[in-house]
């Protein structure tokens, strides 16, 4: 671990990183400086070029060559012209849940930085060897700071309550020439490419990213916290909710329920089944027509395909409901017809057409100031705590399981101030429950365990045990709960909760399933929790 200006970096695999090594811990500033000074480029034992860092359950379909960017242009580029969502074109992986994250990630310049540094190039001090990062509450004074004390950036995402480093070479699986997985619409940019196989290799493989959600990507890439929506049941003010949370610079996305029996089937309207899309705008648009005029809620989409595959309905490219936008408000949203995946539909047939829709609420430290709306200076109190089902001692499972339940891990949490302006005099709490490690387990035959949590008040914390018990939790009903509990990495759920003590309890589905779990508590006030 190195502590820079206060804040703590793990690297891939450090004792306290939450990640078992499976190797040397690599620091990729002594990484670099070494291959600079013997003159070699770098090459990554810990995420080797083979067929094992592909898949892990069959071999390739056919003979990929690991190829550097230099021998497959003759002028590569880290960035080309800046960076773009459309820098985001799946290749041959079953990987949209993450490039639609990365897209979004990308319609914020100070936040994709964080993540992508700038500054790496392929010409001077090449050595091979590229970073990623992630910097929570990075602020300008931070930053300041870094540069005087001529400290390097570490690469890493977010894992589990931590910022962790990852190191990657820039060999990447080819055929006949041409990248497999993830590339740019510009044959000599590279960044989204690297992005890829760094987080591949957080995972274990390239097969390992294969299947997830919007979201699970979104907090990978900011540590934010995630709320998704079934558009069936969705609140009536959900337009409102998109429009704030766009505003505030969170991450979004969408998605239909995949064909049980096609593979991403595509609808007549053009949309694909089970694949996942990214939100890149929510606004009104003033339309005016010989009979009416008035704002139209509309939203703005991406396939991460970034190809003609788009929706063929109103709004969409070209239709004719256009002509009733004046040029101005065109240039003002950034109209352009293209067969490069994105698109424009009502915010009516968004939620006809869509079936659900994930959202990745920034902590709003981790914006710098300028960046927050100007009427919400208010931060998120957060707790974190890590915990784990342990077969016979704290797999206790769900309620249903009564005689057991009282043994999973039990954390109290104290409410003491209303939020402001709030005629109901109640707390507004947003609790996630993440499990850990699952996505790099899947070679060994595990996938997401189902798990939930159930929230009960106590009226008399003093008096009541310590962990409550069985008979506490036979006549006593929870006051609220997951949704549901489903094999997600994550469920998290908003409440407004009169001020008091509760109890959290997390679980499985099932009694003695066994994982790590981590369980954070956001409040708009702060919050005690034990």
């Amino acid at each position: 671990m190195k502590t820079v200006c206060g804040l703590k970096f793990f690297q891939l695999g450090e004792k306290g990183s939450g990640i078992r090594a499976r190797g040397e811990v690599q620091d990729y500033a002594k990484l670099k400086a070494d291959c600079l000074a013997n003159g070699t480029l770098f090459e990554d034992t810990e995420f080797p070029a083979e067929d094992g860092s592909i898949f892990y359950s069959r071999s390739p379909p056919r003979p990929f060559e690991w190829k550097r960017p230099h021998e497959l242009v003759d002028d590569p580029k880290f960035f080309v012209e800046g960076v773009s969502r459309f820098d985001v074109k799946q290749g041959e992986l079953g990987d949209c849940w993450l490039l639609a994250a990365a897209a979004n990630l990308t319609l914020n310049t100070k936040l994709f930085h964080q993540v992508v540094p700038d500054g790496q190039k392929f010409d001077e001090e090449y050595a091979g060897i590229f970073h990623f990062r992630r910097v929570n509450a990075l602020h300008r004074l931070f930053v300041e700071n870094l540069l005087k004390a001529a400290v390097p950036f570490f690469d890493r995402f977010w894992q589990y309550g931590r910022w962790v480093d990852v190191v990657v070479d820039d060999r990447l699986p080819t055929y006949y020439g041409r990248l497999v997985f993830l590339h740019s619409e510009d044959k000599n940019e590279f960044w989204s490419a690297l992005l890829e196989k760094a987080y591949a290799k957080l995972h274990g493989s390239y097969e390992a990213l294969k299947g997830g959600t919007t979201v699970e990507a979104m907090e990978d890439f900011t540590g934010g916290v995630t709320e998704m929506y079934d558009l069936a049941e969705a609140p009536p003010n959900l337009f409102n909710i998109m429009q704030k949370a766009y505003e505030r610079s969170s991450l979004m996305g969408c998605s239909i329920d995949p064909d049980p029996n096609v593979v991403e089937a595509e609808c007549p309207n053009g949309l694909i089944k089970g694949h996942a899309y990214s939100v890149t705008k929510v606004c009104y648009i003033n339309i005016q027509t010989p009979r009416v005029s008035g704002k139209i809620p509309m939203v703005r989409i991406r396939n991460p395909w970034g190809n003609e595959a788009e929706w063929k309905g109103a709004w969409g490219d070209s239709s004719q409901e256009w002509q009733f936008i004046s040029s101005e408000q065109r240039d003002e949203i950034g109209l352009t017809f293209e067969a490069d995946g994105e698109f424009w539909m009502s915010f009516k047939d968004f939620m006809k057409n869509f079936m659900r829709l994930e959202i990745c609420n920034l902590n709003p430290d981790s914006l710098e100031d300028e960046e927050e709306p100007a009427d919400d200076k208010k931060k998120w109190e957060m707790s974190v705590y890590e915990g784990a089902w342990v077969r016979g001692s704290t797999a206790g499972g769900c309620r249903n399981y009564i005689d057991s339940f009282w043994y999973n891990p039990q954390y109290r949490i104290t409410l003491i101030d209303p939020d402001e302006d709030d005629d109901e005099e109640k707390c507004s709490v947003l609790i996630a429950l993440m499990q850990k490690n699952r996505r790099s387990k899947r070679k060994l035959g595990l996938e997401c365990l189902t798990i939930g949590f159930a929230i009960y008040h106590l009226s008399d914390p003093d008096g009541a045990p310590k962990p409550l018990d069985m008979g506490f939790f036979r006549y006593n009903a929870s006051v609220g709960r997951s949704p549901s509990f489903i094999n997600l990495r994550e469920v998290s759920c908003r409440f407004k909760l009169p001020p008091g003590t509760y109890c959290i309890v997390p679980s499985t589905f099932e009694p003695n399933e066994e994982g790590e779990f981590l369980l954070r508590v956001f409040s708009e006030h702060t919050n005690n929790m034990e």
